[in-house]
């Protein structure tokens, strides 16, 4: 395979990805320039006593490692500056964060999980950034409100993730297949090296914390019982595994196929994950690439965020699993009603 770039690749798609130049090209080059700082960190953070807590805790009422404080502060210094932006929303940051008039503007909106599954740092496991991408309504101008940012997963214009692990990966999509990038340490490039993703209709690992199990209500422990008991579609049984850092799970769900877990319990009714930085750009990435995403009710791209920090229950992964998982609680439904 050729060496081809990320730059390199849009360009070549161009004709199909209209938003693949311009301002959206060079925002893409800013947020990997980001990863790629991020990575160099991560990489030496044992070295350079960036490990462990900061003592602060988050508005998600988390409490926050200092790569967390480290990603989130390299990603808003390059975003704000790169001319693309109107705006951006962090999970590490309260409220919207608009672009100074100091630096140029332009039209899209960056929603971001600086690092995903951070509290795994010390023990030397897979994160990430996650990143979503969406467009300012037309005919809007002046300072970005709020209603603006509250669009629904489906407005996306691009989505992915950079991988932080054994090799640095960008996992990316405008809405022409899913498509994977490595990060080749002696060019410092990410090179194209995992074309055309996609997840397969039925996998063989499901992947949830069942040490909430107790917190579940009867269609979630159901949904669970249910890969327990069933046959993948060469007749073996289901395989547990899970990380515990939502990237590292989905990156795996993506390759191998499979289903990704996280209902919501008595100690979180609207869920845990942030729709908008986490489940969003991963249930874009997982329809582009032939799977499903849900909240065991609904599709999660159409569900429009009632606040930048709204969360969701999240079911991902291959078509099959997930349906089986929204037949589960469709029949709950039905018996309620």
């Amino acid at each position: 395979m050729a060496d081809i770039t990320v730059t390199e690749h849009l360009l070549l798609h161009q004709k199909r990805t209209p938003q693949a130049t311009g301002q959206f090209t060079g925002l893409l080059y800013d947020l990997i320039l980001s990863g790629k700082s991020i990575s160099r960190r991560i990489n030496k953070a044992g070295l350079l006593d960036i490990l462990g807590g900061t003592g602060e805790v988050n508005v998600q009422g988390e409490n926050v490692q200092k790569m967390d404080t480290i990603a989130n502060r390299i990603m808003l210094y390059r975003m704000e500056r790169c001319g693309a932006l109107c705006a951006m929303s962090s999970e590490e940051e309260a409220d919207l964060i608009r672009v100074s008039p100091e630096f140029p503007r332009g039209d899209y909106i960056l929603i971001f999980d600086p690092l995903d599954g951070s509290s795994n740092i010390d023990v030397n496991i897979n994160v990430g950034t996650i990143f979503s991408i969406l467009r300012r309504p037309d005919g809007h101008s002046g300072e970005v409100t709020l209603d603006e940012v509250l669009q629904p997963g489906n407005r996306q214009v691009a989505a992915g993730y950079i991988l932080y692990g054994p090799s640095t990966m960008l996992v990316l999509s405008t809405g022409q297949g899913v498509h994977g990038f490595t990060l080749d340490p002696g060019v410092g490039e990410f090179l194209l090296s995992h074309p055309n993703m996609c997840i397969p209709e039925q996998g063989y690992i499901y992947s949830v914390n069942e040490g909430n199990w107790k917190n579940w209500d009867a269609p979630a422990r159901e949904a669970v019982n249910w890969f327990h008991g069933c046959e993948t579609s060469d007749g073996k049984p289901y395989s547990s595994r899970y990380v515990g850092a939502l990237v590292a799970d989905f990156h795996r769900t993506l390759i191998n196929g499979g289903i990704y877990m996280y209902p919501s319990d008595a100690k979180k009714p609207n869920g845990k994950l942030r729709l908008m930085c986490e489940a969003a750009p991963l249930a874009f990435l997982a329809e582009q690439a032939g799977g499903k995403a849900s909240d065991g009710r609904g599709r999660i791209l159409e569900r429009v965020p009632e606040h930048l920090h709204a969360r969701t229950p999240l079911f991902i992964g291959s078509a099959k699993d997930v349906e089986a998982v929204e037949n589960i609680y469709a029949k709950y439904a039905g018996l309620i009603a």
